[in-house]
C-alpha cells in the first residue's frame, strides 16, 4: 500500500492528477485512511482503469530499447589530427546519434556480424557489432568535429589541374554560326 505522492511518482504523473482519478474511481482499490489516499500495488505500479473516451493514457510506457550498432570507420584509420593524436575511429550509432571514440565498453550481450553482401545502408559497414545495450564512447565527439580537427591538404601547383575558359560559358562548338 503507497500513498498518492509515491504512487504519483511511480506513474510518472503529478498528485493532483492522481487525486482527480481516484475522484473518478478510475484507481483500482484505493481507499483514504483519515485524510490519505492508500492504494495496493500490482507489479509495482498500482493498477488504474482506462477510460472509455478521451486521450490515451501516458503513464506505463516502456521504451523499447533502441537497438545500436558498432564499427570502424576505415577511411579514418591512421589519420592524425592537428594536436597530433590519431582521430578516433570507431563509431557507435544508437537511435539519431553518431558518436566517435577510441575505446568503446558494451556492458550487455552482443552480436558481431558479418555480411559482405548486404552492408549496413547508412554508412557500407560489413562488419559490425550489434547490440540493445547502449554502448559507452570514451571521450566521444561526432564526425563533424573530427573533420575540423584533421589537417587540411594543400595543392601544389603541379597538382592543381588547369581550367580552359571560354567566352560566356558557351564550348567551342557552340561559336559556329550554322550555314
Amino acid at each position: 500500500m503507497i500513498g498518492t505522492t509515491e504512487a504519483a511518482k511511480l506513474l510518472n504523473i503529478s498528485p493532483r492528477r492522481l487525486r482527480h482519478l481516484i475522484a473518478k474511481n478510475r484507481v483500482y482499490g484505493a481507499y483514504k485512511i483519515g485524510k490519505t489516499w492508500v492504494m495496493p500495488v500490482v507489479d509495482g505500479l498500482p493498477k488504474i482503469k482506462t477510460a472509455s473516451h478521451g486521450p490515451n493514457s501516458t503513464w506505463n510506457k516502456v521504451k523499447t530499447p533502441a537497438q545500436s550498432f558498432v564499427h570502424i570507420n576505415r577511411q579514418l584509420i591512421g589519420k592524425k589530427m592537428d594536436d597530433g593524436e590519431f582521430a578516433p575511429v570507431i563509431s557507435v550509432k544508437s537511435r539519431n546519434k553518431n558518436i566517435y571514440s577510441s575505446r568503446v565498453v558494451i556492458p550487455g550481450p552482443c552480436t558481431i556480424v558479418y555480411e559482405y553482401e548486404n552492408p549496413q545502408t547508412k554508412c557500407g559497414a560489413r562488419v559490425w557489432i550489434e547490440t540493445y545495450s547502449l554502448p559507452m564512447a570514451v571521450n566521444g565527439c561526432t564526425y563533424e568535429e573530427i573533420i575540423t580537427k584533421l589537417p587540411k591538404k594543400t595543392e601544389t601547383k603541379s597538382q592543381k589541374s588547369p581550367k580552359k575558359s571560354y567566352s560566356k560559358g558557351f564550348a567551342l562548338d557552340s561559336h559556329r554560326v550554322p550555314a
